[in-house]
């Protein structure tokens, strides 16, 4: 049989190299070590991509889709941050991106009934290499209640309140438990949620907000102080946004550290 046509490898004259181009939306099983040393599987959607110079044509797709099943049947930490320098020499590329997100479960206890639910976060690694140098950084997606300072001072019954989503990314220079940034971002709002409240737990969430109260300001700055503060954390970007109960938009705020990652 006659050899295929390599059309990727033709040349390509506009002169224009590709900052990233590969795969994404893929889904594939991962095993995850939690703080308590049990092991959790759940399905992570992968992101895999290389830079192009200038004068070839295109990627090989497939390429990307060989390197991630090339580890068997499930992703781990350590095979996730070799992944890249494999792409890097199966497809000839100076730079390479990988990103896993995935939900990441936590048995929750409800504070006065003590019911035990699972509570869902997102959890995102992402792993960009070049020459010898690797960036990993680590993000959390983090559910909270927080309960409006202004209503609570100007209101003589109640405030309001509501559910927003934290966004904490760090590097570090040893590794963080995902639920030591779980449990950082949870103790900086008004209050943390639970998958299961009996009456009794419902009344002490809303009386534990009542008595803390943060506006989407006070959120980012409260979790920006721990992060400072933690001894392993050499970098974070905190965004906070809040789905404001009695306005047709949201309140939002972002913090990032200065420091420059290494």
């Amino acid at each position: 049989m006659s050899a295929l046509t390599d059309t990727q490898n033709e040349r390509d004259d506009r002169c224009l190299p590709i900052d990233r181009v590969g795969v994404r939306s893929l889904r594939f099983p991962m095993r995850i070590r939690d703080r308590a040393a049990a092991v959790q599987h759940t399905v992570a959607t992968v992101s895999l991509a290389v830079d192009l110079p200038h004068q070839f044509k295109g990627t090989h797709m497939s390429r990307f889709v060989e390197v991630l099943h090339a580890h068997g049947t499930e992703l781990t930490v350590s095979n996730i941050v070799a992944m890249p320098r494999e792409l890097m020499k199966k497809l000839h590329a100076d730079k390479a991106h990988v990103e896993m997100r995935f939900p990441y479960f936590r048995a929750k206890k409800a504070p006065v009934s003590g019911a035990e639910g699972l509570l869902d976060y997102g959890v995102v690694f992402e792993v960009n290499t070049e020459a010898k140098k690797t960036d990993f950084v680590l993000t959390v997606e983090v559910p909270v209640t927080t309960l409006c300072p202004c209503s609570k001072a100007i209101s003589a019954r109640g405030a309001h309140n509501q559910r927003g989503t934290v966004t904490l990314a760090v590097r570090f220079d040893e590794p963080v438990w995902i639920e030591d940034l779980l449990e950082l971002v949870e103790s900086s709002a008004s209050s943390e949620l639970y998958s299961i409240l009996k009456r009794p737990d419902e009344k002490h969430v809303t009386e534990v907000a009542y008595d803390n109260p943060v506006f989407v300001e006070d959120l980012v700055r409260n979790i920006a102080v721990k992060a400072k503060a933690h001894p392993h954390i050499t970098w974070f970007r905190v965004e906070a946004e809040n789905y404001e109960s009695i306005h047709n938009h949201n309140a939002w705020a972002v913090i990032e550290s200065p420091t420059s990652p290494t």
